[in-house]
């Protein structure tokens, strides 16, 4: 009860030096930024690449081609793959992106047979804005994933531009499937007509097997099924596909998982100074407490209480800032037609003020260890 009687003296004393308490702030604030920003790629890398128990899809490449522009398979596998055991469905997509490099902003159209899709698909994609039957009946439509759409500023009856495709905006969807997000779905004969005449050729099979245990069995199957073909193909899990195509990506968010290490190593030193400055100035103000039957277990909890407060508010500001900008921005890493969102969420947050406020509290053990161990008159002699 005498710490809680005693927080209006701490707040009082954060609020009394604040040109120090405001650069400590501002600096956690930055530190926090970069470390919330890391862990929002850290977590789009997990889930785009990590596979789960209920995974049952496949991807058909072309054998030792990245980029779609390179990934050329004759349509009429499609028969074959679709005789194979175990092989529910299979979708042909031909894939054009606007651009193939890592970038911020990519278009990626995605041409399907629209029923065959809309079978397969349908039920896990919801509609939020337009029309589906606009889609089926235009040549030139498109469905945008949610994300795509708002960080183009695209609504239903609108048209757009990108990798040489000039497309109507029939609807606007939603999706778990983190790749659906940031793509523009056509009709098939439109994205294969784009540019050069290439009816019959796709990019890629999306495969959907019966149970989990068999995606490996059938991707062997698939690849030997073609083996000797003029065009032999790769088969992976998606998510396995995803890690392939954006190996690059994930290394450099490994890379920059030590900066978000050093992040947090520059919230300790801040703090850590700013309590150690604090707890010096303040010696005499410490004997006087002690003096008035403070104890000095009381006045190292202030000073432990003290350095979690600038923390949470310096820690509590720049996981804010990231949450915000990153969804405002709606930022996702693309690269060679595949997506990895910027996932953040509150849940994120909330683990970034953990993270400050156990940074708070390492900083302030060791003035405080060392406040309480002085003597009165020591103190007074040390003023």
């Amino acid at each position: 009860m005498k710490v809680v009687r005693s927080l209006p003296y701490v707040v009082k004393q954060v609020v009394r030096h604040r040109v120090r308490s405001g650069l400590t702030i501002a600096g956690i604030t930055i530190a926090m930024f970069l470390f919330t920003a890391v862990q929002a790629m850290n977590k789009g890398v997990r889930e785009a690449t990590e596979a789960s128990a209920g995974d049952t899809t496949l991807v058909v490449y072309r054998e030792d081609r990245y980029c779609p522009a390179t990934s050329d398979l004759p349509q009429d596998y499609l028969a074959r793959i679709e005789r194979v055991e175990g092989v529910v469905s299979a979708i042909p997509l031909k894939v054009l992106v606007s651009n193939c490099r890592t970038s911020l902003d990519v278009v990626t159209f995605r041409g399907v047979p629209k029923e065959d899709f809309l079978a397969d698909r349908g039920k896990k994609l919801k509609l939020i804005d337009g029309s589906i039957e606009d889609w089926r009946s235009r040549t030139d439509a498109a469905l945008l994933g949610e994300t795509l759409a708002k960080r183009r500023g695209l609504r239903p009856g609108m048209r757009f531009d990108a990798a040489g495709i000039t497309a109507y905006v029939a609807g606007v969807i939603r999706s778990e499937d983190l790749q659906d997000q940031n793509v523009a779905y056509t009709a098939l004969e439109f994205v294969q007509l784009a540019g050069r005449d290439q009816l019959g050729v796709v990019t890629q099979f999306n495969v959907k097997v019966a149970d989990p245990s068999m995606l490996e069995p059938v991707a062997d199957e698939i690849d030997e099924l073609f083996r000797t073909a003029q065009e032999p193909t790769a088969t992976f899990t998606e998510k396995a596909f995803v890690g392939r195509v954006a190996d690059d990506v994930i290394e450099l968010v490994g890379f920059a998982r030590w900066l978000g290490l050093g992040c947090l190593a520059a919230v300790l030193a801040l703090v850590a100074n700013s309590i150690v400055l604090g707890v010096q100035s303040r010696v005499s103000e410490h004997a006087v407490l002690q003096t008035l039957g403070f104890s000095g277990r009381l006045v190292a909890s202030l000073i432990v209480i003290e350095g979690l407060i600038l923390a949470l508010i310096g820690g509590g500001i720049g996981a804010a800032a990231a949450l915000a900008v990153a969804r405002l921005g709606r930022f996702a890493l693309s690269v060679e037609g595949t997506s990895i969102p910027i996932v953040a969420d509150v849940w994120l947050l909330g683990a970034g003020m953990g993270v400050c406020g156990v940074i708070g509290v390492l900083a302030g053990l060791a003035p405080a260890w060392q406040a309480s161990r002085r003597e009165i008159a020591q103190c007074f002699r040390a003023a």
